[in-house]
């Protein structure tokens, strides 16, 4: 076995013949020439969870939008207003660093599950193996399984092959469509979204996006396939440095695989020479890649275990224990380690150290985002007056206050100003003002005043305190320092 990450450039025959073809120019291989991956359908324990991956996956994509929270669409990233509804929490653009975070913690969470079985996420739940998943579905479904389809594209076109044609992809294109949909529908509101599209109103950015959306889906689905993984997607190419001879991979037993061969259910393989491999390439045929696992891991391995379960079914038929592909690990293949070792050896300081970072990460997003204060406030100096006298007996400075109610409930403010430097400091706003409704954000002048006899000339210090009158995650108080200006002349 190679060791994990190397870029084995093997490929299997197979019964469609080569997997690619170089063209070439005098001596050197200038690009490789995709050649179409017939991938054969399979079922075992592996096929039946990449189904029910692709169910829960499509299940909560399809459906979130739909929810209703408050009387209003539970999760919608509403960019028009610059809100972001998920369920119970509204953010804000000042809630940024919220997305930095989760960033930071979604990429942690692929790091540690690479460690542990390297690409994972590629074979169960990245957008591209799910939907392509969907599309071979109903491609077999309409055309037939693998060699159905070799011979359809082989055949001349008539009046079946323009037929069967012309329904996958009418089907494809509405499950694109249906797809860039939804994905609209959780920037706009999907209720409004879907009458627009019933009485043709889509304003042209949704129609764009939408169409786009579902254009992408079709062809990254439908066409590219295995090529998104091979080459668009960087996953692939990094992989290598995530992963150690520790990390469980989908793996060819080598030692007891080869020497491959063909022969017949009656004859004794050991004594002939040959190891349990029967070099029947059902492996390379189910692989949506399709590579050849029996030449090492390589890059384009999305970790999916189809198979594993091709394998399992011939080695069940020729009566040989099952496993000769399996999820183990190298040192675990290369020092005959049993399984429940190999398992304790997933626990390493490289895992602990992910799993600590993220466990962090975690707790302190969960903990901010409880404890966030529900009102924002950025209060703002009014620079066409630093300082000016009012009816001779006060100095007066004019500020605005930005208020954001954060909540889903009303608020009532009341703003007080506080000086170690300056006595008797009053607050005065309109009345009006002090109502602040649900996640609204309002700009709020006040004039702060002092007695002109306690106004000493020069710049002083003062803290604005906001207090939210509200009940439950509405009530809060900001405290915020500013300057409070005595004009010199006076």
């Amino acid at each position: 076995m190679n060791a994990p990450g190397t870029e084995s450039l093997a490929r299997s025959a197979g019964p469609q013949g080569p997997a690619s073809s170089p063209v070439e120019t005098s001596d050197e291989t200038l690009y490789e020439v995709r050649r179409k991956i017939y991938p054969r359908s399979v079922t075992g324990a592996f096929s039946s969870w990449r189904v029910w991956m692709v169910l829960l996956t499509q299940f909560i994509y399809y459906g979130t939008p739909w929810l209703q929270w408050n009387g209003r669409q539970a999760v919608l990233f509403d960019l028009g207003a610059r809100k972001f509804y998920i369920f119970g929490l509204v953010l804000w653009p000042q809630d940024v660093i919220y997305l930095a975070v989760l960033l930071v913690i979604s990429a942690l969470a692929l790091f540690l599950f690479t460690a542990i079985a390297g690409r994972l996420f590629c074979g169960y739940a990245c957008p591209q193996t799910v939907y392509t998943e969907i599309f071979m579905w109903i491609e077999r479904h309409v055309e037939g399984d693998r060699f159905a389809r070799i011979r359809l594209d082989g055949d001349p076109w008539s009046l079946r092959k323009f037929r069967l044609k012309a329904t996958k992809h009418s089907l494809w294109v509405l499950v694109a469509l249906w797809t860039g949909f939804t994905f609209i529908g959780y920037f706009a509101p999907i209720r409004e979204l879907g009458g627009q599209v019933l009485s043709f109103s889509l304003g042209p950015w949704q129609a764009f996006w939408m169409l786009f959306y579902a254009f992408a889906t079709w062809g990254n689905a439908g066409f590219m396939r295995e090529q998104v993984c091979k080459y668009m997607c960087p996953y692939a190419r990094f992989q290598s440095v995530m992963v150690d001879r520790d990390t469980y991979v989908v793996t060819y037993d080598i030692g007891r695989g080869e020497p491959r061969g063909s022969r017949s259910r009656k004859v004794d393989h050991h004594q002939a020479g040959l190891g349990d491999c029967v070099n029947c390439s059902i492996c390379v045929q189910v692989c949506p890649t399709g590579i050849d696992i029996r030449e090492g891991l390589q890059y384009e391995c999305i970790g999916c275990g189809a198979c594993i379960d091709a394998c399992n079914q011939v080695m069940d038929k020729m009566d040989y224990p099952r496993g000769l592909i399996r999820y183990t690990s190298e040192n675990a293949m290369r020092k005959a380690l049993s399984a429940a070792v190999a398992r304790k050896r997933l626990v390493r300081p490289r895992t602990i150290i992910y799993s600590v970072i993220w466990l962090v990460l975690v707790a302190g997003f969960v903990a901010s985002l409880a404890l966030r204060t529900p009102l924002k406030v950025d209060i703002i100096r009014d620079r066409g007056a630093l300082g000016r006298e009012v009816d001779g007996r006060w100095i007066e400075n004019v500020y605005r206050l930005q208020l954001i109610n954060t909540t889903e409930a009303p608020m009532r403010i009341s703003v007080r100003a506080e000086s170690d430097e300056l006595k008797n400091l009053t607050v005065e706003y309109d009345p009006d003002a002090k109502a602040l409704a649900p996640t609204s954000n309002k700009l709020v002048p006040i004039r702060i005043r002092v007695p002109i006899d306690d106004a000493a000339q020069g710049t002083h210090k003062i803290s604005v305190t906001v207090t939210s009158e509200g009940t439950g995650q509405g009530s809060a108080q900001i405290r915020q320092s500013t300057s409070f200006i005595v004009p010199r002349n006076l």
